[in-house]
C-alpha cells in the first residue's frame, strides 16, 4: 500500500490537520517557553500519536479499529485517546487536581487542541501556528514527520522499507539511515517505531 492523502469529500488533509492539533497542543501546554523548561518531556511521541487519532475520528470517520490498524496502537489505546474526558485533563494540567485522572493525558490535550482549533475555523486553514525552524530548533515536531510518512505501511516491517519511506530524515542533528541502523527488528507497530527511535537519538 502506498503512502496515501486521506480526506472527507470536502476536503482537508489529514496529515495536514494532525500536525496542527499536535502544535495547538503544545501552544495549550504554554507554548515553546513552557516546553524548552520540560525539555525532557517524554509524551511527544505520544502527543503526535493522540493528534491523529483525533482526527482520523473526527474528520475521517474511522473506526477505533481502522485507526489502530493504520496507527499500529491497540483498540483500547485508540478508544481511550478518544473518550480522554478533556475537561479532566484540563483541570488536570491548571493544577485543580491532586492526582493525575484516570484519563488519557495526551488524548484529552489532543482534544482541547482539535475543539479550539474547530470552533477557530482554523482546522482547515493553511497557516501553522508555531514556525518550522523553532519546532527543528526544539526537535520535537520528528513524530509527527515519522508517522505521516509511514501511513499505510505493512507492519511488522524491516529495515528497507523504513529506509525507503524515511530516507532524506534528520532527527536531532542525526539521519534517520544511522538511527535505523540501531534499532530492532522487525518493527512491529508505528507505536515501537517511534519508542526505538527515540532511544537512538
Amino acid at each position: 500500500m502506498g503512502f496515501e492523502v486521506i480526506a472527507r469529500p470536502k476536503g482537508g488533509n489529514i496529515d495536514k490537520m494532525a500536525e496542527k492539533v499536535f502544535y495547538e497542543s503544545i501552544n495549550l501546554l504554554g507554548g515553546l517557553k513552557k516546553l524548552i523548561e520540560y525539555r525532557n518531556l517524554t509524551w511527544l511521541p505520544s502527543l503526535a500519536e493522540a493528534a491523529y487519532v483525533v482526527v482520523l475520528k473526527n474528520e475521517a470517520m474511522k473506526t477505533y479499529g481502522e485507526i489502530a490498524k493504520e496507527l499500529g496502537i491497540t483498540e483500547q489505546t485508540a478508544k481511550n485517546i478518544a473518550t480522554a474526558d478533556e475537561e479532566e485533563v484540563k483541570k488536570y494540567l491548571e493544577g485543580e487536581l491532586e492526582d493525575r485522572p484516570k484519563e488519557h493525558i495526551a488524548g484529552g490535550i489532543a482534544k482541547l487542541a482539535y475543539k479550539k482549533l474547530k470552533e477557530e475555523g482554523r482546522l482547515d486553514t493553511e497557516e501553522v501556528e508555531i514556525k518550522h525552524e523553532e519546532l527543528e530548533v526544539l526537535d520535537i515536531d520528528w513524530a509527527v514527520h515519522v508517522l505521516a510518512r509511514i501511513k499505510g505501511l505493512d507492519f511488522p516491517v524491516e529495515k528497507d522499507a523504513l529506509l525507503e519511506r524515511l530516507k532524506g530524515m534528520v532527527i536531532k542533528g542525526k539521519n534517520i539511515e544511522e538511527i535505523l541502523e540501531k534499532i530492532n527488528y522487525p518493527v512491529k507497530s508505528p507505536a515501537q517505531l517511534l519508542h526505538e527511535i527515540k532511544l537512538h537519538i
